[in-house]
């Protein structure tokens, strides 16, 4: 029996400490010739356009040893009709784990993962990106070494990004969150309330504001993300007036002298971020695009294999 990846909220506090730590050692050079999937088949399905996340899991597919199948959009009989259920209790008797991205909400990924043959993985739904989270927190693991202490500024829509990296940090301890989104575009308010509640038990603090001066000075790190999130839109057509107070730029970071700058890419450099911000040498954004890499590793091995160390 697999284990699934559909979101963090399935995840404890002990299973997401391990992947973040996992996948930081999947980056160190003693896991270089590690292949613990030889034999395994990994599919992935993607919906939507990708570039890290699709690369990331079929790479570490490949070289963890399991052979990869890219499906596309009209690749699956879905295209013509066959249901969610038919297409996993087919899927499942040929896969062991199968990497998932769709811009539709959840639903569609827990249909997949209702069978125990086949690993499921969410590689992003509307609402929540997972793996994006673990490949964050992996990464301020590898930066910083701790996750726990840290202070992060988020700064654009409370997207799935957004809403991944809520719910991923506010399972550990001492971390100060404040999410600084447009107004009308926040994170959504279950997710908020949920991450403030995981928050406040851990001794943690998640707060948000539509304001930029309500946001703390001197954050250790500051994160954005692309405005027009991948497979969506927007239907106020004044939204980018609304948005541009949110770019991250060289006088953003001066409130900011000390801090790392990150981002989930792709960046649109001159509108969320400018080239002299993610280009320049506060930025770890490209080094969170490898950790991608080492963290879709440990969330692999994770699902098909339990817990390695």
């Amino acid at each position: 029996m697999h284990r699934h990846l559909v979101s963090l909220r399935d995840v404890t506090d002990a299973e997401l400490e391990y992947l973040v730590r996992r996948g930081a050692w999947y980056a160190s050079e003693q896991a270089a010739a590690h292949r613990p999937l030889t034999g395994m088949v990994v599919g992935g399905f993607f919906t939507k356009t990708s570039t890290r996340t699709r690369t990331a899991f079929a790479s570490a597919a490949l070289r963890l040893g399991a052979a990869h199948i890219p499906y596309g959009p009209a690749d699956l009989q879905l295209a013509t009709g066959e249901s969610m259920d038919d297409t996993a209790r087919v899927l499942a008797r040929m896969l062991d784990a199968l990497v998932v991205r769709t811009a539709a909400d959840p639903s569609e990924v827990r249909a997949l993962a209702a069978q125990q043959r086949m690993a499921v993985i969410n590689a992003m739904t509307a609402d929540e990106h997972p793996t994006q989270a673990i490949a964050d927190l992996t990464t301020l693991m590898r930066h910083f070494g701790q996750v726990e202490g840290l202070r992060i500024l988020y700064v654009g829509e409370g997207n799935n990004t957004a809403a991944a990296l809520a719910l991923g940090l506010s399972r550990f301890h001492d971390v100060e969150l404040c999410l600084a989104t447009p107004p009308g575009y926040g994170v959504a308010k279950d997710v908020l309330d949920l991450a403030v509640e995981q928050a406040t038990a851990h001794g943690s603090r998640i707060t948000q504001c539509h304001d930029l001066d309500e946001a703390p000075d001197r954050a250790q790190v500051v994160y954005t993300t692309r405005w027009q999130t991948t497979g969506t839109s927007k239907p106020d057509p004044e939204w980018r007036r609304i948005f541009q107070p949110f770019r991250v730029d060289e006088a953003f970071m001066r409130r900011h002298p000390d801090a790392v700058f990150m981002h989930d890419l792709p960046a649109h450099r001159g509108e969320d971020v400018t080239a002299a911000v993610i280009d320049g040498s506060s930025s770890i954004a490209f080094d969170q695009a490898e950790n991608k890499l080492h963290s879709a590793k440990a969330v692999l091995e994770w699902c098909l294999l339990g817990r390695q160390d």
